[in-house]
């Protein structure tokens, strides 16, 4: 249950594609605004944290959960981690209460899995439960070019009301920093969450 009623829950998944920075940027402000995430992490997302960030996690989901609780100096209820095995995860059924569900990054391998059922892992069977009980899914996709397959998997997708939203970040803002293009396609997900938020200032407003 979630102590914090004024906050959504939000279940992230973190999957094996470049672009993790947008994930942990995506948690951290959302636990900033005390909405309790529900957090998966794939064993191929774990690898590429490794190569692209200085984020060294531990093996086992408490010591993950207790590690980012400290880093993003956050209320411990919020945060809640969960393993790819871990099928009791209330992620994984229907009668459990999640608002919204973020892949980000989203692989093309969690893209397909997602677009076509196949539930084989705590993540996929999150995402499979978002579509079949009409809630708010969201992909990342991190990826280019795109091969006519991945395409298809992004249409199949949309046309369920998915929500595609591709990291392609702008730069009409200006950017001076690689946080701020992260800070771009972060603020586009939090927009579709419904968060509120000063992540990024609104077109006309800069």
């Amino acid at each position: 249950m979630n102590k914090h009623k004024s906050g959504k829950i939000i279940s992230l998944a973190i999957t094996g594609a470049s672009g993790v920075q947008y994930g942990f940027r995506l948690l951290e402000i959302l636990l900033q605004k005390e909405h309790t995430v529900y957090l998966m992490i794939s064993r191929a997302a774990k690898v590429v944290i490794g190569m692209e960030t200085d984020l060294a996690l531990p093996a086992r989901c408490q010591d993950i959960q207790a590690s980012l609780v400290e880093r993003y100096a956050c209320d411990s209820s919020l945060l809640r981690v969960f393993g790819e095995d871990e099928w009791t995860a209330p992620t994984a059924s229907g009668g459990a209460h999640v608002d919204a569900m973020v892949v980000c990054p989203c692989s093309m391998g969690a893209l397909s899995a997602i677009a076509n059922g196949a539930s084989n892992n705590l993540i996929e069977r999150s995402a499979d439960v978002m579509l079949k009980e009409r809630r708010k899914l969201i992909i990342v996709p991190r990826e280019t070019p795109y091969s006519d397959i991945h395409l298809e998997n992004m249409l199949k997708l949309s046309r369920m009301g998915v929500v595609v939203l591709c990291a392609n970040p702008g730069f009409y803002n200006r950017a001076e920093t690689v946080a701020d293009l992260v800070d771009f396609v972060v603020a586009k997900i939090l927009d579709q969450l419904a968060v509120t938020h000063t992540v990024q200032p609104r077109w006309g407003q800069s």
